[in-house]
């Protein structure tokens, strides 16, 4: 706040050491300042076990789009067959036969006996025969192959590592977060995961810190601004200050509501299809994710059991009958 309010007295952007703490004081005297929310306890484990999550989730998109970039400079014709290189078969023939040189040399019966060693279903011949006939038209570098497998394995292994890490952090989180007021009700709400509950408490911390369900909207940057000017409306967004990390677990964490949950999907549909100001998609969501927050504050102040049918007390039953 400093750097925005430093030329309010001189109308000068000069920036010196004497003038900073003037510009401090100021704002202090007048209580224009925001005292920051410090974890401690458990919360500040879970934030921290978070920050772990993270790493390793991005670490986890780095190497996938490694073994994909790999795959596609020596066998690109692979995913025409395989949409995905981490299904069970995909993997199979990767850590066998990563190069079309080594598939053409096998029958397509040879190749669906060794994938039913590891795949009980979802594989079968035709996907074999498909296999060998990209094989023989693949346009893949066919150099330096030694050493591209061999990239391949290490590979593959650090991302077996991270996705194990990854799950065991997520049980040690799990464990965590149910010694937290409250949250096992979270987690009783279709749709919602623990981990999801972990990241609300990591950013959020204690509720018993806030008296309103809007300062989570705030925290999040979800509450809305307005741009406008005499005769100009501008469009209404969210403020997108705050919480970064919070605002987007929301968001990943409303998607699976809305399309499990009857009470989120009810909600949904009606924001969208009702004859009055009807809501577009996006602006659904967010405005489902704002009413999370308060759901997730009551539980979390009151330790109740989530109740969808409050949610939809003020829908019109027309709309209810629809959805």
């Amino acid at each position: 706040m400093s750097k925005t309010s430093k030329e309010l007295d001189d109308n000068s952007p000069t920036k010196n050491d004497t003038k900073d703490a003037k510009v401090i004081a100021q704002l202090v005297k007048d209580g224009r300042y925001s005292v920051p929310n410090l974890l401690n306890g458990v919360y500040a484990e879970l934030r921290e076990g978070v920050k772990i999550r993270d790493q390793l989730t991005k670490q986890l998109a780095i190497i996938d789009g490694r073994i994909q970039n790999l795959i596609q400079r020596y066998f690109p014709e692979f995913f025409d067959v395989f949409k995905n290189w981490n299904g069970k078969a995909a993997r199979c023939t990767l850590k066998k036969w990563f190069l079309p040189s080594e598939i053409q040399t096998l029958t397509p019966e040879e190749m669906l006996l060794t994938w039913k060693q590891d795949v009980k279903r979802g594989v079968g011949i035709k996907r074999a025969e498909e296999l060998v006939k990209q094989a023989k038209k693949s346009a893949g570098l066919r150099v330096g192959t030694t050493f591209a497998r061999k990239e391949l394995e290490v590979l593959m292994e650090q991302y077996d590592l991270y996705n194990k890490q990854l799950k065991e952090l997520d049980t040690e989180l799990e464990a965590v977060v149910e010694t937290i007021p409250g949250a096992q009700q979270m987690m009783g709400i279709d749709g919602l995961g623990a981990v999801t509950v972990a990241l609300f408490f990591a950013e959020v911390g204690d509720l018993s810190k806030y008296s309103h369900p809007q300062q989570l909207v705030n925290l999040a940057g979800l509450s809305l601004r307005e741009h406008s000017s005499g005769k100009y409306k501008g469009k209404t967004r969210i403020t997108k200050r705050g919480r970064s990390r919070l605002r987007k677990s929301l968001y990943l964490a409303i998607r699976p509501l809305v399309a499990h949950n009857p009470a989120f999907k009810a909600l949904h549909h009606y924001y969208t299809k009702r004859p009055e100001r009807p809501l577009k998609k996006q602006q659904s969501l967010i405005a489902l994710c704002c009413k999370l927050l308060r759901v997730l504050y009551a539980i979390g102040k009151k330790s109740c059991e989530f109740d969808g049918s409050k949610l939809l007390e003020s829908l019109p039953k027309e709309s209810l009958q629809v959805a």
